[in-house]
Parts: structure tokens; sequence; C-alpha cells
């Protein structure tokens, strides 16, 4: 009786909403995770050759880093309303506005990954007779992992985030949740959408960040040895401060 009262009382947090809506929450659920699964990979489907473009012809990276870093100024409203004569409404309006967000991040993240594999490594793959594509993704894609992973959770949090707002074409997932929750005042609509909204950011993110751990290994060495070398600098000190 008292979690049919809180929808009456349109309390905050109300059990009964979650128990009589379930259908409805997670085909919202389910959208916001297709959309933002979709924005991502063809996101870095297109990132990834545009940075191999901008580090073979310098003069091509800065106009490129330029016009990505615009489009991830543009308004999100904007931006939807601008695709929406091209894709009608629809879904895709959302994906690709969202790709294009996502370029900025992903194509920095993998140039600079790219960028900081040690020319030694480059010397040793040719030496050994690695080819171009041999030596990209055997040797050089490997070692920008770290760089490349950070750029994907930064770029999976924000997409999650920013899906809500397809919900002015119908297609935000949680988003239409919130956004019809607002309109009406429905409390335990609003926070229970955005509970879940953020509760997708940060399984996201701890998956990515297990993958990342799991593909990049040796950064975990590196790590450990990193903080006992710092140690042995604050023991040393300490030494010779108490003498």
């Amino acid at each position: 009786m008292a979690d049919q009262n809180c929808l009456i009382a349109n309390d905050w947090v109300c059990g009964e909403y979650v128990r009589t809506r379930s259908e409805e929450l997670t085909d919202a659920t389910l959208q916001h995770v297709g959309i933002t699964l979709a924005s991502v990979s063809i996101g870095l489907l297109v990132a990834f050759p545009l940075a191999l473009l901008a580090r073979r012809w310098r003069v091509v990276a800065g106009p490129l880093l330029s016009l990505t870093t615009i489009l991830y100024t543009v308004p999100s409203l904007a931006m939807f309303s601008l695709l929406l004569p091209v894709f009608g409404i629809s879904a895709a309006v959302v994906v690709t506005g969202l790709v294009l967000y996502s370029l900025t991040i992903l194509v920095r993240n993998i140039l600079a990954g790219l960028a900081a594999v040690p020319e030694e490594a480059r010397e040793a793959a040719r030496g050994m007779g690695y080819g171009p594509l041999r030596l990209l993704f055997g040797v050089e894609l490997p070692l920008a992992l770290p760089a490349l992973m950070a750029g994907l959770r930064i770029t999976t949090v924000s997409t999650i985030s920013l899906t809500t707002v397809g919900a002015i074409v119908g297609y935000g997932g949680l988003g239409n949740l919130i956004y019809e929750g607002m309109r009406s005042f429905f409390k335990a609509q609003v926070l229970t959408a955005s509970v879940l909204c953020v509760a997708l950011a940060v399984v996201a993110d701890l998956l990515l960040l297990g993958a990342q751990r799991l593909l990049t290994p040796w950064t975990r060495g590196s790590r450990r040895a990193g903080k006992r070398g710092a140690a042995r600098v604050r023991a040393r000190e300490a030494g010779k401060a108490a003498v």
C-alpha cells in the first residue's frame, strides 16, 4: 500500500513505479545501449583511418583536428536539427551526431598513442622484416592501446550521456523517459531513468577498464616498478633527512 501511495504522492523514489514499468524501462535501456554501441563502434571505425591519414600527412593533421574540434563544439540540439533534413526522424540522426562528437577524442587519442610508440620498437620490427601493415597491427597498435583505450572510455561515457538528447527525435533511450517525466513532473520516472543512465556509464567504464587491463598486461608491471622506484627514492630521502 505504501508503494502504491508513492505513485499517488509522486515521490522521487518509488518501487511500485519500477515494478509496474519494468518492461518500459527495459526497452528504453536496450535502445540506449544499442545507440551507444553503434555510435562508438562506427566512431572508432571512422577515427582510425582518419588518425592514420593525419599521421601520414602532417599537413592534413592540423585541419583535421580543427574540424573535429569544431564539430564537438556544435550544440547537440543544433547538430540533430542539421542532420534531420538528411536522415529524417530516425535513430540514424542520433547515431550520426554521436559519431561526429566522438571523433575529436578518438582521433586525438589514436594519434597520441601511435606517436608514443618508441622508435626503437619500430626499427627492431623493420629489422625483423615487418612490412608497413604488419608493423602497424603487430607492433604499433598494441603499444598504442593504453592511449586508445583511454579515449574509448571517455568517448563511451560521454556518448551514454549524450544519447539522452536523442529524445528530441524520439530515439533517446532512457532520455525519452527523462524528457517525458520532466514534462509531466513525474519524479520517479525522472530519477529512475537518470540513475539507470549513470549506472550504464559506470558499468561500461568498468568493463572497458577490465578489457584494457587484460589487453595491456605490461602496463601493470611498469606501474608496479614505478611505485617501487618511487618508494625507494622516498626511503633514501627519509634516510638522508634522518642523518
